[in-house]
């Protein structure tokens, strides 16, 4: 029987605390603190709505990150 597939780390922290820092810097402070995966989208960018466990999406504006959600 195949082994159970471990879903990606999901980090305890809230997203909000990224919010006004510089992208590279809160891209780097998420990694290290356990986000599997980290995205960076300009506003209003189209993406697909699924939610994937261990993603932290940043909307970045003007280098800084604008809004930040889980998924």
């Amino acid at each position: 029987m195949a082994p159970i597939p471990k879903p990606p780390a999901e980090a305890g922290d809230n997203p909000d605390t990224y919010v006004g820092l510089d992208a590279d810097r809160a891209e780097r402070l998420a990694r290290d603190r356990g986000w599997s995966t980290v995205r960076s989208l300009p506003p209003g960018a189209i993406i697909t709505m699924e939610y994937r466990e261990g993603r932290l999406n940043f909307e970045v504006k003007d280098g800084q990150v604008a809004r930040a959600w889980k998924g």
